[in-house]
């Protein structure tokens, strides 16, 4: 009675113990038709694209097992064929009639009526038809093949001549380059042809296109053809340029003069003011002008212009701007290249060899522009990625840094200005208010040191690596610092100007000005000059040019001279030329004028009999130190 009694799971000795929720688990296995051997890096050449493109779409299918039968579907055209053959095999030649075994059916038995020599079989057999043995042909139809032909042409070779040249990367490059050049100008005609067809004006835009061609080709020589006209119209100007010496300097031993030489203007620009000025060092005889306005009720358009000495009747770039230009500058190195600031908070930088009137790079709200006019840029050594870079200082109290990462300009905030102090980039709200910044000026020699005027009249000595502090604060002015500029020559020299009618020099080792100069009104801008430690020149807005030499007198300017025709007409800016013994001076009625410096204004020391004139930058630096030596107190001079 086995049966009746329980019977007992027998479990093997090396099953796995699980515990009930281990045992309550639900484990999903979901079957996929995707074949894991297939392979998913297949690559196969694009004939349209030209490259090798990864194929996404794998045969997942994998075939197991393949057997060849011999069986064939009995509805299938093909077993209609062997029937037919079958039939016409029984009729014609005399095989005995077989069923085809179609879809596994079995073979049936054949009787006796079936057999050829049966008597069934001999009546229900019809008498194949017999051919007519006598005359008979099979009906066919033999085509005449064409026979081929070779045609051949006899042309002239083409000309050949022999040509070597080497290849370098920048070749290649450039070629590549003028390519795409003609190929997007010959897009832009086809564009013009068919809209113009479209409105029926296609002949019109022919012509056009023509004169354009036409027009270009003589660009150049119309260029060099306007500037001979020029010249020659101002003949008597380019000569007093290069030869013409003020022979009454001779008598006047600390005194000098302006000669004035070119006026430049521009008829569209008339309502707008000089804001900035900048001279290209690469072409000494191009400079640069920002035309704005400072009276900040009536803001509107500004404008960039290049003027040559060349030709001043009219500029060699014209750039209109939405906002008026405040400042500009001319990369070093790179003379195409011009930062420019505006009022509306927003930094640019214009290239000359592009065409067309927009900037290649430009600051919006989303790249850090300034909130407030910038005042002052300054073009930078490229940094360790071989990237352009300029600062910027504006009445937000933001010293930026601007680098040109391919087609962006990427900021970084170097220092902000408040009442109290600095703040650095990281801390967040200003205490005591932010302070304006109007002026800055990166040191010569010293790469990182730099000076920032604020609008409250003080000069900050900032550096680069150190922008949780100011280095050194002057007590400066008692109004906005309008300019703060480093000497060419001296490490530790450096001047400024302001509205409060005063021009000072200052040595930034010291917190007091070594030279306090009173023009008796605001003055406008200040420079040194590049050829004299102890030169520079200032303007007012009472339309007077100073020119100070500080070894010639040390109180009062050798030339002070009216430059402008109306009294209401006040200067504001002031640039050396390079090399050329000039300086160009703009006014708020948007004129540039350019003056020659008598030889009192550039004088050298004589030298003594038997002994040679000592040259070279060390010069300058000793003729300059030997001034502040005068005014130092005897503990600095040790130190």
């Amino acid at each position: 009675e086995e049966w009746s009694q329980g019977k007992a799971l027998v479990r093997p000795p090396d099953q796995m113990e699980l515990t009930e929720a281990e045992l309550k688990e639900d484990i999903t296995r979901i079957l996929t038709a995707n074949n894991p051997h297939a392979p998913q890096n297949i690559v196969r050449y694009s004939v349209k694209e030209r490259s090798y493109k990864p194929i996404n779409v794998v045969d997942q299918m994998a075939v197991h097992c393949v057997l060849e039968g011999s069986l064939v579907h009995q509805d299938s055209e093909e077993a209609r064929k062997l029937r037919f053959d079958l039939r016409y095999k029984c009729l014609f030649v005399g095989f005995p009639q077989v069923n085809p075994i179609v879809d596994g059916g079995d073979v049936e038995e054949t009787g006796d009526e079936d057999r050829p020599d049966s008597a069934v079989s001999r009546i229900n057999k019809k008498e194949p038809k017999v051919t007519n043995q006598f005359n008979f042909s099979n009906r066919a139809s033999q085509t005449l093949n064409n026979p081929m032909r070779d045609r051949i042409c006899q042309t002239e070779p083409p000309p050949r001549s022999s040509f070597s040249a080497t290849a370098n990367q920048w070749e290649i490059y450039d070629a590549y380059v003028q390519e795409l050049q003609k190929q997007e100008k010959n897009k832009e005609k086809q564009k013009g042809m068919h809209s113009q067809k479209d409105n029926g004006k296609s002949k019109k835009v022919m012509l056009m296109e023509t004169q354009s061609e036409d027009v270009t080709k003589w660009t150049m020589a119309s260029k060099i053809l306007e500037r001979t006209i020029s010249q020659n119209t101002f003949d008597d100007i380019a000569q007093d340029f290069k030869y013409f010496e003020d022979a009454s300097d001779e008598f006047r031993e600390q005194e000098g003069t302006l000669l004035p030489l070119w006026k430049f203007q521009y008829d569209k620009a008339k309502t707008l003011s000089v804001t900035a000025l900048c001279w290209n060092n690469k072409y000494q005889d191009l400079f640069a002008v920002g035309l704005g306005s400072y009276n900040f009720s009536r803001q509107g358009c500004g404008m960039l212009l290049f003027y040559s000495l060349k030709n001043p009747a009219f500029p060699e770039y014209i750039y209109p701007t939405s906002s008026g230009v405040m400042c500009l500058d001319i990369h070093a190195q790179h003379s195409h290249l011009v930062a420019v600031g505006f009022y509306d908070g927003c930094v640019a930088v214009y290239s000359l060899k592009e065409e067309g009137q927009e900037p290649v790079y430009k600051s919006t709200a989303k790249t850090g522009k300034h909130t407030d006019p910038v005042w002052q840029v300054r073009w930078q050594s490229d940094d360790m990625d071989n990237n352009h870079n300029f600062y910027s200082v504006s009445s937000d109290g933001r010293v930026v840094s601007w680098t040109l990462v391919k087609n962006e300009l990427v900021f970084t905030d170097i220092i902000r200005l408040t009442l109290s102090g600095a703040v650095s980039e990281g801390t967040e709200g200003a205490q005591g208010g932010v302070s304006s910044g109007t002026s800055f000026d990166f040191h010569k020699q010293i790469d990182y040191m730099f000076l920032v005027g604020t609008e409250e009249g003080k000069i900050h000595k900032c550096s680069k690596t150190y922008s949780s502090q100011f280095l050194e604060t002057y007590g400066a002015h008692s109004m906005a610092v309008d300019t703060v500029k480093w000497n060419y020559f001296h490490p530790k020299v450096f001047v400024s100007c302001s509205s409060d009618w005063t021009v000072k020099i200052w040595d930034h080792t010291i917190n007091t000005p070594m030279f306090v100069f009173d023009l008796q009104a605001a003055v406008g801008d200040v420079a040194w000059s590049p050829y004299s430690s102890t030169v520079f020149a200032a303007v007012t807005t009472d339309g007077t040019v100073h020119v100070f030499d500080l070894s010639v007198n040390k109180y009062e300017a050798i030339c002070q001279q009216l430059v402008v025709d109306k009294k209401k007409t006040k200067l504001t800016h002031v640039e050396f030329n390079p090399i050329h013994p000039v300086i160009i001076v703009g006014d708020d009625r948007g004129y540039v004028t350019s003056f020659k410096l008598s030889p009192n204004l550039r004088k050298k020391p004589k030298a003594k009999k038997g002994h040679e004139l000592p040259k070279g930058p060390e010069v300058e630096v000793a003729k300059m130190e030997k001034l502040l030596s005068l005014l130092r107190e005897p503990d600095q001079n040790s130190g």
